[in-house]
């Protein structure tokens, strides 16, 4: 093609100017014509299919001579202005892109009969594709003065860049390597010019343009992957796509990496993307519960070749406040799939602070008030509640990578394993101003009521524990034995202070225990509440001694007290937290509890005994609790205890397994039976003791509560092992069903045949469905404890109420039985005498009776 030789100015205002319009509408027209003829395109169709041809043949020769066009520009010698030739790139541009639109729908445009003009489509693509390497080798020889500050020019460009865009989205799937090298160019003049365009550019469609093809490409990538994993034979052909794959993911990333750290103060509205980039390629990828099934050698390939370059991405944003407000939002809801890779992503931010400045560390450890709509909580609140929904990937579990240490494999460690490691090294770095904060989540997710979330919060203060001072130690011991002391009644939320109180207390020092004991004194029996909660193996055998003497002394004073008094049942939660005070003393107290001490307490606990009944234990709470702390303390005592005390005891549980009874006070009975395997029953109980005993195992072995079967199988087993009447553990199993749970436990075989597939299937139905956030307690709730007392009667009933109408109750049928014989015959001779003596015994009974009255 022949173009006079002038300057780019006049060519443009006597030329392209005038021509190139007319060109576009002319290429348009021609694009309109082959759409609507397409249709009726057939093999038959001669006409049609000439015509056609033509138009394609046409374009072709169009393409070839904007190409002349272009190849002319960048021959000459003058330097290359956008404004002196702004009709002509986007003249080419909206050609080029309508070319490959055609070209990619041609299957449905032309239906079945593409063979027929596939030539010419074919030669229209090249003719495109060489059209658009030719402009952009002319658009990278543009000059641009960032010290001119000249609007069109800068809008021209602007417009080449999103038109370039536009172009991508369309031949993304079309051609790899030419979809890649447009991308590069993108980014390239967008970096060349930064400084005078940044402000122009639409960041937000680049960087959304961006990770659809990173996103696009990744699941290509693991697509070829599971069907190679799938495969038994290994397909070279496929191996080799998979990597080309793969390095198209890692172009697009570094793209992205580039990309966002030259124009990161521009992308605030990008940052919501860009968290979901992240969040969805987790999502997809092993260990997650919704990743694509591939084998370890491809998740390494994968990980080595793509997933690092994620990490300096986020270097890169961790100084980025929008950033940080949309990970941190404190109303972002995921879906289920989603929350896992949150979990992560915070794990990663947390190991990248403590190299950040003060005031980046400051930013995301604490919350904020961003606007009147939205808040920003802190990054460690944000940890638990992120922890807290991965439920599902906690319960199977999905292991991750674990830490490389000095001459040690690395191990594959749980989730779990993975935040607490993590959390307490982050703790390590944790600046001195922040310590607060850092209180403040521990706390607050000790309090929570997800148990996991609780136990790994606990986990991380234990550790701060041995790695901060020993006055901090003792510090945080005060406070939580202050709150401890502070709980209006029995909640979640006492039962989690309660156990890290006894963790905590193992780490304080000897001197700060004694400053401890006397702060809270064992001595005062208000005091007892704390001691219930602390092991005494925590102590030095000097003042484990002497805790355990002051807190026997007066947890046997109390119930002596409580056994003098009137006995209602609002007294029985202070006799309650003193029981509890005494079982914490037998369990852990040692060579500490002397036999005299041991004397007192099974002295007040027989007494104590002596009071429940069947009715009382069934109907209310406060006894319930009573009774399930009485049983332990019966079985840490089984071998000294009276033969007919231990009868009552198994009487009476074995009556009240019958009934509908909370499962803690199930477990306390299962405590007790098991206990009594170590105890050789004197012959004169046996036939009253070992029925009930078989009757009780049979009754919990069948229980359908998963909690009380697993104890129930593992008390059972310790029975079976060490009873010496091993004639009641056949009777023990009712049932075929029983025999084979207890066939299963021994020999650790699950008792259903699950897949691995089908178990992480399982999981995240469960994971979907049971998800609900937990309902806090509040404090009238704690106060409205469901150990309260039920109301109207003061007193507490008459001991042995259930039992004396019982009697009753057979004497009366006794009385009934003995007329019923008087009416069929005359009575023996002896009859009158023993009703005499019956008599007496009665009147003897009412004197008795109105002396206790």
């Amino acid at each position: 093609m022949f173009l006079p030789h002038m300057n780019h100015l006049t060519l443009e205002q006597t030329f392209f100017s005038q021509v190139l319009p007319k060109t576009v509408k002319l290429f348009d027209d021609m694009m309109y014509e082959l759409t609507s003829q397409a249709r009726g395109l057939s093999s038959q169709n001669l006409e049609i299919q000439t015509t056609l041809r033509n138009i394609l043949q046409t374009m072709v020769q169009l393409l070839g001579a904007l190409t002349g066009c272009v190849q002319h520009i960048c021959a000459t010698q003058e330097s290359i202005i956008l404004e002196n030739i702004q009709s002509l790139p986007s003249s080419v541009l909206h050609i080029i892109k309508s070319t490959f639109v055609h070209c990619k729908n041609s299957e449905s445009v032309y239906s079945g009969c593409l063979h027929l003009v596939s030539d010419l489509l074919q030669a229209l693509f090249k003719e495109a594709y060489s059209l658009q390497k030719q402009l952009m080798e002319l658009l990278d020889m543009v000059c641009m003065d960032p010290l001119v500050d000249d609007n069109d020019d800068i809008l021209n460009m602007v417009i080449v860049i999103h038109s370039l865009l536009d172009i991508c989205s369309v031949i993304s799937s079309m051609d790899h390597a030419f979809h890649a090298n447009t991308w590069k160019f993108i980014i390239k003049q967008s970096l060349k010019h930064q400084s005078i365009i940044k402000s122009q550019l639409k960041h937000k469609d680049i960087i959304t343009s961006l990770c659809e093809d990173i996103l696009f490409s990744f699941h290509s990538c693991l697509q070829l992957a599971e069907q190679m994993t799938q495969s038994d034979a290994q397909d070279n052909a496929d191996y080799r796509l998979f990597q080309k794959t793969l390095k198209l993911c890692r172009f697009f990333a570094n793209s992205l990496l580039h990309y966002a750290k030259e124009f990161l103060p521009f992308l605030s509205d990008s940052c919501c993307t860009l968290h979901q980039l992240y969040l969805q390629i987790h999502s997809k990828f092993p260990p997650s519960l919704y990743a694509t099934r591939i084998s370890k050698a491809h998740q390494e390939e994968i990980a080595g070749a793509f997933l690092v370059t994620l990490d300096p991405l986020i270097s890169q944003l961790l100084t980025f406040q929008p950033f940080m407000q949309v990970v941190l939002d404190s109303k972002l809801d995921l879906p289920c799939e989603l929350q896992f890779p949150q979990c992560l992503l915070l794990v990663v931010v947390m190991d990248k602070l403590p190299s950040q400045p003060k005031e980046v560390q400051t930013l995301w450890c604490t919350d904020s008030q961003v606007s009147e709509t939205t808040t920003r909580i802190s990054l460690l609140k944000a940890v638990f509640y992120s922890f807290e929904q991965c439920s599902g990937e906690l319960s199977l579990p999905v292991h991750l990578q674990g830490l490389k240490s000095k001459g040690k494999a690395e191990v594959a460690v749980t989730l779990y394993q993975h935040v607490c490691v993590h959390l307490c090294t982050f703790i390590t770095s944790f600046h001195p101003s922040l310590f607060a904060e850092l209180d403040a989540a521990l706390l607050n997710a000790v309090l929570s009521a997800n148990m996991i979330t609780s136990l790994l919060a606990m986990d991380a203060w234990c550790f701060l524990a041995r790695y901060g001072t020993a006055e901090l130690c003792a510090h945080h011991v005060t406070i939580v034995a202050h709150l401890i002391k502070s709980c209006p009644g029995e909640c979640y939320q006492l039962i989690n202070l309660s156990i890290l109180l006894k963790r905590l207390f193992f780490f304080m020092a000897p001197p700060h225990q004694l400053e401890f004991i006397q702060k809270f004194s064992p001595k005062e029996a208000e005091n007892l509440p704390l001691w219930q909660h602390i092991s005494f193996q925590a102590l030095p055998p000097e003042l484990r001694e002497q805790t355990v003497h002051e807190v026997t002394t007066v947890g046997t004073a109390e119930c002596r007290k409580w056994l003098s008094r009137s006995r209602t049942l609002g007294e029985l939660e202070s006799l309650n937290t003193v029981l509890s005070a005494l079982l914490a003393v037998c369990n852990s107290a040692g060579e500490a509890l002397d036999t005299g001490k041991q004397t007192a307490i099974i002295e007040v606990v027989s007494q104590l005994w002596a009071f429940l009944n069947i009715k009382q234990v069934a109907d209310q709470p406060y006894v319930q609790q009573t009774f399930s702390l009485l049983l332990p303390l019966l079985g840490f005592f089984i071998q000294t205890l009276d033969p007919k005390l231990i009868l009552q005891a198994v009487t009476l549980q074995t009556s009240l397994l019958k009934l509908e009874l909370p499962d803690y006070v199930r477990l306390a009975m299962l405590d007790f039976v098991s206990s009594l395997g170590k105890l050789f029953i004197p012959e004169a109980i046996q036939d009253r003791i070992l029925p009930n005993l078989s009757c009780m195992f049979a009754l919990l072995l069948a229980d359908r509560s998963w909690l009380l079967e697993q104890h129930t199988l593992e008390a059972f087993t310790q029975f079976a092992e060490g009873t010496n009447h091993e004639e009641i553990v056949p009777q023990c199993l009712s049932s075929e069903e029983t025999k084979n749970k207890v066939v299963s436990f021994l020999e650790k075989t699950g008792f259903v045949d699950e897949t691995e597939a089908a178990k992480v299937e399982r999981v995240k139905q469960e994971k979907g469905i049971f998800w609900e956030p937990f309902a806090n307690v509040t404090v009238e709730e704690a106060k409205r404890s469901s150990l309260q007392p039920y109301a109207k009667r003061a007193r507490q009933e008459f001991p042995w109420e259930e039992e004396y109408r019982s009697a009753l109750h057979t004497i009366a049928g006794a009385l009934e039985a003995t007329e019923s014989l008087l009416q069929k015959g005359p009575a023996p001779a002896w009859l009158s005498m023993e009703m005499e003596a019956l008599q007496e015994r009665m009147d003897k009974l009412k004197r008795y009776i109105h002396t206790l009255g």
